[in-house]
């Protein structure tokens, strides 16, 4: 289990598309942060499919779920929307500060596009999961955060852009 306290500063000033604070958000329940690649990114788009299977897991087990992204909220909308994910509060972070305050890396273009991420891209596309033109950081590397309180109680970071956690498991370490 990981256990860091966030910056008040970093929760309190990152605020989803609905207008409340991560801060608040985490004060009032345990919550699930979701980061995701780029929005073009197959990975991404897998990430939102796994995210919304395995969203009433999440939320039956108390926790509330915030995905980050780094395009513009309008840019972003429809496709969150396609994923049945369009009420889940969002943040948009397109300077990345976010990602960076969770010490999210960007990665080489090894991590992004080396041979380890083929064949998961493959699957990923025949699952219906289409890449689209890249409209933000190629090189960012997606993650997820269970919170409480202003801890991070569990941690995910991806190494490589294909790999995602069991997000129901993630939030269920509490």
């Amino acid at each position: 289990m990981t256990t860091a306290t966030l910056s008040s500063e970093v929760l309190d000033t990152a605020r989803t598309n609905t207008g409340e604070s991560l801060g608040d958000l985490s004060r009032k329940s345990p919550v699930l942060v979701v980061f995701l690649r780029h929005c073009g990114c197959t990975f991404a788009r897998e990430a939102l499919d796994d995210v919304a299977q395995q969203r009433a897991a999440v939320e039956t087990s108390g926790t509330a779920i915030v995905l980050v992204h780094m395009q513009t909220d309008a840019e972003a909308q429809a496709l969150f929307i396609r994923y049945k994910l369009g009420d889940v509060p969002r943040i948009s972070d397109p300077e990345q500060k976010l990602y960076q305050a969770f010490d999210l890396q960007r990665g080489s273009a090894w991590q992004v596009m080396g041979p380890a991420n083929v064949l998961p891209a493959i699957g990923s596309i025949f699952r219906g999961n289409l890449s689209s033109i890249p409209t933000a950081d190629i090189f960012q590397l997606p993650g997820a955060f269970l919170i409480h309180n202003g801890q991070i109680i569990n941690a995910f970071r991806a190494t490589r852009s294909s790999e995602r956690p069991d997000y129901s498991q993630l939030a269920a370490k509490k």
